[in-house]
């Protein structure tokens, strides 16, 4: 099921995709414009330290990082769902936002009101040149679907990918079950 690119698209990897940064890769998308290219999170991919290990700031706190994608792997960016006490961020779609007020995501942080469900960090994103994520779509590497909070701030990450497509059922929900190498089966 792909749709056009837009904001708030969830891409989930074809489940033989042979690329090792996007094996079962659920990919928030957060920017999209055709002269440009595209923008956006891998939401499922867990990153090998935690937001202490890195930023001073937050030394305090044990929050998760997830590894956003290959591209700029020494920068930071978060996603959320709190609007309300995050400022200045930029809606992606259904009531996810990306971006904003960084001091007043460290005070939030520090004074304990938000939680790792409310508030996702990712080092580096991931990227795509001008025509290059559209193609990608044409050749069958992505399966596009509408991103939804409960799908993006799963208590379980390492489940999106899966759970989106069963989501979306018939032949999506087989793929959901497929091995990673069919040879294997």
């Amino acid at each position: 099921m792909n749709t056009p690119i837009q904001p708030g698209m969830l891409l989930l990897s074809d489940p033989f995709l042979k690329d090792p940064n996007f094996i079962r890769s659920a990919i928030l998308i957060c920017q999209h414009d055709e002269a440009t290219g595209s923008f956006g999170f891998v939401v499922n991919k867990r990153y090998q330290y935690h937001l202490g290990e890195l930023i001073d700031d937050f030394s305090h706190t044990y929050f998760p990082l997830y590894l956003g994608g290959p591209v700029q792997i020494d920068t930071i960016h978060f996603i959320h769902k709190r609007p309300d006490v995050i400022g200045g961020s930029t809606l992606v779609g259904n009531g996810i936002y990306w971006g904003g007020n960084f001091e007043e995501v460290t005070v939030l942080l520090k004074e304990k009101q938000l939680n790792e469900f409310d508030i996702r960090f990712f080092v580096g994103y991931s990227g795509w040149d001008e025509g290059q994520l559209e193609e990608e779509l044409n050749e069958k590497a992505w399966i596009s679907t509408k991103a939804t909070p409960s799908l993006v701030f799963a208590k379980q990450e390492q489940l999106i990918w899966k759970n989106a497509l069963n989501n979306l059922g018939g032949e999506y929900a087989l793929m959901s079950n497929y091995p990673t190498d069919p040879q294997l089966n």
